[in-house]
């Protein structure tokens, strides 16, 4: 059982009796001395979708869901579904583009470390890796004498996400993303 200050974006936690997962996380920090730290959590209901705003104290203790995480790999894309292959014995979870939203611009065929959260033998949600690599397919033109930790321009990766990049980068680079903040991490 989870305390409100140990969770993290992804956890699954019951809250009445349903699985929600854990989409954004944030603390406040009281101005008076002895009060404790309060906990704003975003959660989605892994049934219905639905969004649920919650404040928690620090010390307050939450229950695990009981669901499963499985390794997957995405497999392929049929219009608006989503395909991903179970890598212990091969069986097929298909979820819908609106059930997968936040994920569906790091997806890239074969792409493996995602699991799955299985609960009665369903398939809930996924959880991407940490990172992830993308290829550039449209950016500004590399400017020459441009430094890793100069400035950064807008580049559009092969799956549509948009980011900021460092300049030097061109298209067709592949570099890594991070998956929590869509942030550019470093060249693949």
């Amino acid at each position: 059982m989870p305390k409100a200050s140990e969770l993290k974006r992804g956890m699954v936690v019951e809250i009445d009796g349903k699985p929600h997962a854990v989409k954004l996380v944030d603390a406040k920090s009281p101005s008076s001395r002895g009060a404790s730290t309060l906990y704003k959590i975003r959660f989605t209901n892994l049934k219905t979708g639905q969004k649920l705003d919650e404040s928690f104290k620090g010390e307050d203790m939450l229950k695990d869901a009981d669901c499963s995480r499985v390794q997957v790999q995405f497999s392929y894309v049929d219009g608006d579904a989503y395909t991903f292959m179970n890598m212990e014995d091969y069986s097929q979870y298909t979820l819908n583009r609106d059930e997968i939203e936040d994920s569906v611009e790091y997806l890239t065929e074969g792409l493996d470390g995602i699991f799955a959260l299985i609960m009665d033998d369903a398939i809930l949600g996924i959880e991407l890796p940490h990172s992830v690599v993308l290829s550039i397919t449209e950016t500004a033109p590399a400017i020459k004498g441009a430094t890793a930790a100069g400035r950064t321009k807008p580049a559009i990766m092969s799956t549509g996400l948009e980011i900021q990049v460092p300049e030097y980068l061109e298209p067709g680079q592949d570099i890594k993303v991070n998956t929590t903040n869509a942030k550019f991490m470093s060249r693949a």
